[in-house]
Formats: structure tokens, sequence, C-alpha cells
């Protein structure tokens, strides 16, 4: 009996040692991110403000690839005049927009590679998504808000809280959206749900290994209690990842 128990506690007591180990390296795990970090919008020199931010991405492979969600560039360069999809990157104070254009697209999954028209950026490591647990301890950086905070990359953390399908049919078929629908009938996929606070401008973003900075899925959606309005004053803690699987799947159908 004291035998169990105290495997028990050794147990416990190496969790938490390792949950407190990858919290005393997330400051160096997040100064080696942030170069990677960019928003994501499009500019137009006819219109008042002449750059829209519409979510977060970051760069991978040798730099020149910038991940993203595909619902952040959607409908982009389909209005009455012209626009350009453009990143912001950091380097220090200085802000330095670049030109991109839209590569491939996976909408099911939600994600997009663009390519950088100027010089690459510093590129984030990826994992397969196999090795994630839940309770694992993660970050994701973007820009939450949108503008409303600044052009300056906002670090949360948290844990993955599950490993779970992100097509759930609620308790009666009216509670079931088209898009859900439409997931249930192709094959629901398997998503990272977060105990951790997103907004929408995190869409896109990189959620990452704690410890070591390896990306493990992209930002995509966040749960919203209410309505859209509300959530920047009640949010619900609740968001979700799209695994790097998948994005892993899409890179590789990239040609050099």
């Amino acid at each position: 009996m004291i035998g169990r128990w105290l495997h028990a506690f050794l147990a416990g007591m190496l969790v938490l040692l390792g949950s407190s180990h990858a919290v005393a390296a997330l400051p160096e795990t997040i100064a080696r991110v942030k170069p990677s970090v960019v928003v994501v919008g499009t500019f137009n020199k006819l219109r008042s403000p002449q750059f829209v931010m519409r979510g977060t991405g970051f760069a991978v492979r040798d730099g020149s690839l910038i991940v993203t969600n595909a619902h952040v560039v959607s409908g982009t360069g389909l209005g009455d005049t012209p626009e350009t999809l453009m990143v912001l990157s950091r380097n220090g104070s200085e802000v330095r927009p670049q030109e991109v254009h839209l590569l491939v697209s996976d909408v099911e999954h939600d994600l997009a590679v663009l390519r950088l028209a100027g010089p690459p950026l510093p590129p984030l490591a990826l994992r397969p998504s196999e090795s994630v647990r839940e309770g694992q301890a993660v970050a994701f950086t973007g820009f939450p808000i949108g503008g409303a905070l600044g052009f300056s990359p906002v670090t949360h953390r948290g844990i993955i809280s599950s490993i779970t399908p992100i097509a759930l049919p609620g308790g009666n078929a009216r509670e079931l959206r088209d898009r859900s629908i439409r997931r249930l009938r192709s094959g629901a996929f398997l998503i990272f749900q977060l105990d951790a606070t997103a907004y929408p401008g995190n869409s896109g973003g990189p959620l990452y290994d704690a410890e070591s900075g390896e990306v493990l899925g992209v930002i995509n959606m966040v749960f919203v209690k209410a309505t859209k309005e509300a959530i920047l004053e009640k949010p619900s803690g609740i968001s979700y990842a799209i695994p790097a699987g998948f994005l892993l799947e899409l890179l590789d159908t990239i040609k050099p």
C-alpha cells in the first residue's frame, strides 16, 4: 500500500517538476519564436486605413513560406478596388511590410501557405502531431484583437486540454451548423482543444511547445459562449488549434 502511494507521489512530483521547467524555459522560447511571427493582412492605398489586419502567421521551412489559416486569406483581392496580400514583421522596434502571395490552401483543415516576395524570416520547426499529449504545456504568440493592441506580438500559455474530433454533434439537429454537418459527412478529424484564451486576431498563429518552441499546431478558433461581440468582455478560455500533422502534409505538396 505504502509502495503504491510512494510511486504515485513521485510520479506526481515528476509531472510538477516537468511543468515548472517548461514555464522557466518559456521566456527564452518566446524570444526565439517572436521574430518568426507576422501580421497577415491586406494593403490598399485607396482606402483608410491602407493596411487591414486579418490574422497572424509564422515562417516555416526555409523562412520564405508563411503559414496562416485559410479563413484569414479567404476572399482577399475580390473587392472593387485592388488590394495586396501583405505581412508585417518586426525587427526590434521597426515594422517591415512584405508582399506575399497565396501558394496553396486546405480549406477543410483551415490552413494556407503564402510565399514571401522579400527576404526570408527565421523559420519555426514543426513537430508531428503523434507526439502531442493531453496536459502538455503550450504557448501561442500572435496579435489578439486585431491591431487594437498595436502590432506587437503577444504570448499566451496553457495546456492541451483535449485531443478531440472537431465536429461534435449538438443535442439535436437544430444545433448542427452547416459547416459541422459537412465535416461530419466528410469525416471529422482530431483537433487540439486548449485551456487558454485566444482572440480573433490570434487566428493563424503558431501553437508551440513551451520548452522547445517546436510548432504543434495552428490556432484556428475560439469557443464563443454568447456573441462574437461578447468575446472580449467574457472570453470562454477554450480555444482550438489544427494539429501540425495536417500542415506537414500540405507543405509536402509544394514544389521547391
